[in-house]
């Protein structure tokens, strides 16, 4: 016999939409920050305790990890949205085949994840001209990190599996222990035993492949409808289809994003390692305003898949209407507070003057661009949970990618090459991305809703 629901998951087809929303999206809010602190601390520490060559290092890192992760990220987030609308339709018998499928990719990934990027390591450092007095430290962070990365994914799809059925405290309590043991890790391994570099890279590999192995326990464990059973493990072809065909847009939609940003990189990377550091310290301040945006566009997500799966098109509708609004407003807030105290924020990564320079003047020059991206994402979230992948990624791709570049080729080369004008580069594919999603949703299921459909 099959599991019921229980109290450990959430029905987001009943009920007010933005209590619904607003309780799915604290979690993993509060979530989002601890999986921040896994590359924050290693800056704050680093930047500390070892020297602005071994942050600017850790920075020429972030695009590269980014690329692998957020491609995997696309792929859960097309798993999650499968098993969001087979609870939806309450179809427990899917479900569980959505599970195994969704798990047993992920072990595979997890092998060519490792293998690819430990390969690629100094490649993609050369590529985006990562400076000599860097280039070490930054390779040898990249080779532990990949090294260790199944813990990462498997965390990330056991989570994302949780976050379908509405379970998003677990994967939080999961990550405030890990996120503390990579605190305690990094500053042992560092300080008391001089490490450097590779200290906070074994810190963050470990503190991971703690959560892994917590949520894979509690999978299997569970009496749950999502419950992992090892012995059912294996890809269902079209199950995985299915999995991939919301996954894989955006998977490269990620990618090809991430991939832009290391040429965005490749152009700070010209004025020197306190801007690269700079850049790097802006990245990581700028993602904390990101935070709530990323965690109602997964709630955006769910919603809606959960809500189409129902038949309830209206509530999906106004599900994806209040969680923008919400967002918003919870972003602006944030924005205000960053720009006020921009250069004290800044202080927490290093004493160097300079480099606390560098991050005031990228954070006031862009951060309330982020509005725009708080559309973006939410948004995205809303459309990828009526299983259309394809429509963000075609716009995010020709906003984020290519518009990006066209702006930065022009202006570093015919008008004024600054780091200003180079990080400046962000905020022109946020508002490009934000009003070609909007007329998209408009033409087309605004379009859909008028028909009647």
């Amino acid at each position: 016999m099959r599991q019921e629901h229980t109290k450990t998951t959430r029905d987001m087809t009943e009920g007010s939409i933005l209590g619904q929303i607003i309780l799915f999206s604290l979690p993993l809010m509060m979530g989002n920050v601890f999986q921040m602190l896994y590359n924050t601390v290693d800056s704050v520490v680093v930047g500390n305790f070892v020297g602005k060559e071994a942050l600017a290092a850790v920075g020429a890192t972030t695009p590269i990890v980014s690329m692998q992760v957020f491609f995997f990220n696309g792929f859960s987030v097309g798993a999650g949205v499968l098993i969001a609308r087979r609870f939806g339709e309450k179809d427990t018998d899917r479900l569980h085949t959505a599970v195994e499928t969704a798990m047993a990719l992920t072990f595979g990934i997890c092998v060519l994840f490792t293998i690819v990027g430990s390969l690629t390591a100094a490649p993609m450092l050369r590529m985006i001209s990562t400076p000599e007095d860097v280039f070490q430290d930054a390779q040898t962070y990249l080779r532990i990190y990949f090294a260790g990365i199944s813990g990462l994914l498997l965390y990330n799809m056991g989570s994302g599996i949780l976050r379908a059925v509405g379970d998003t405290v677990r994967p939080l309590l999961f990550l405030i222990l890990t996120s503390l043991l990579n605190i305690v890790l990094d500053l042992l391994f560092v300080i008391r035993f001089q490490m450097g570099i590779a200290g906070v890279a074994y810190a963050t590999v470990l503190s991971q492949a703690v959560s892994a192995v917590l949520t894979l326990l509690l999978l299997t464990r569970s009496r749950d409808i999502y419950r992992l059973v090892w012995r059912d493990l294996h890809i269902h072809p079209q199950t995985a289809l299915q999995i991939f065909r919301v996954g894989l847009p955006a998977g490269i939609q990620s990618v090809i994003t991430s991939f832009s940003n290391t040429f965005v990189m490749a152009y700070i990377n010209h004025f020197g390692s306190a801007c690269m550091a700079g850049w790097s310290c802006y990245n990581k301040m700028d993602q904390f305003i990101f935070l709530p945006v990323q965690s109602a566009a997964m709630a955006s997500t769910t919603f809606v898949s959960q809500n189409i799966g129902a038949g309830r098109q209206e509530r999906a509708e106004k599900g994806t209407i209040d969680t923008i609004l919400l967002t918003l407003g919870v972003s602006a807030v944030l924005a205000a507070g960053l720009f006020l105290c921009a250069d004290n924020a800044a202080a927490l990564f290093t004493r160097d003057a300079e480099v606390i320079a560098y991050v005031t003047m990228f954070t006031r020059t862009n951060i309330f661009f982020m509005l725009f991206n708080s559309v973006n994402h939410t948004l995205a979230g809303g459309i990828r949970g009526r299983g259309d992948s394809t429509g963000p990624m075609a716009i995010m791709l020709s906003t984020f990618v290519v518009l990006r570049q066209i702006y930065l080729f022009v202006f570093t080369r015919f008008i004024l090459n600054t780091p200003r004008v180079v990080g400046f580069g962000y905020p022109v594919g946020w508002m490009s991305c934000c009003l070609m999603e909007l007329l998209y949703y408009y033409i087309r299921y605004g379009r859909k809703r008028r028909e009647g459909h």
